[in-house]
């Protein structure tokens, strides 16, 4: 039994490491400006802006974000202890001011460290979450 404990710990720590040594390669790459191409950059948001989105965008916020960027998206979640660079604060006018369809190019592709849902939700959650996002400047305050 207790074999199993500290080959289960062990696992963990190797774990651990690798990620941070793989990750610590790629922290060079997150210097430079995230470039979203142009034809990325005129796609409309087909989802409305209304409580109903938002909600949904709240829900998958949680589950999906927060850990990185925090339950307020501030960038402080549990997880972002460990990133480099540091998951971005939603909340701040930077990320507030870029377009729907940018925003919706870097959830969708991810960039290291965070990863790319494209392939996880749906294109009408992803838009939800934007919606969501949206109100956190807002809360903010």
């Amino acid at each position: 039994m207790k074999k199993k404990k500290y080959l289960s710990e062990f696992l963990k720590m190797v774990t651990l490491a690798i990620f941070l040594v793989v990750g610590h390669n790629f922290t060079q790459a997150q210097t430079r400006p995230w470039v979203v191409p142009n034809d990325a950059l005129n796609v409309k948001n087909p989802i409305a802006n209304d409580p109903s989105s938002i909600a949904i965008g709240k829900t998958l916020y949680k589950t999906e974000c927060s850990p990185c960027h925090g339950d307020k998206g501030k960038g402080d979640g549990p997880a972002s202890a460990a990133l480099n660079p540091k998951p971005a604060d939603h909340t701040s006018v930077a990320i507030q001011a870029e377009s729907d369809a940018v925003l919706f190019y870097k959830i969708s592709e991810g960039r290291n460290p965070m990863p790319g849902f494209k392939d996880k939700l749906k294109p009408s959650d992803r838009w939800a979450l934007i919606n969501y996002i949206r109100t956190l400047s807002k809360k903010s305050k």
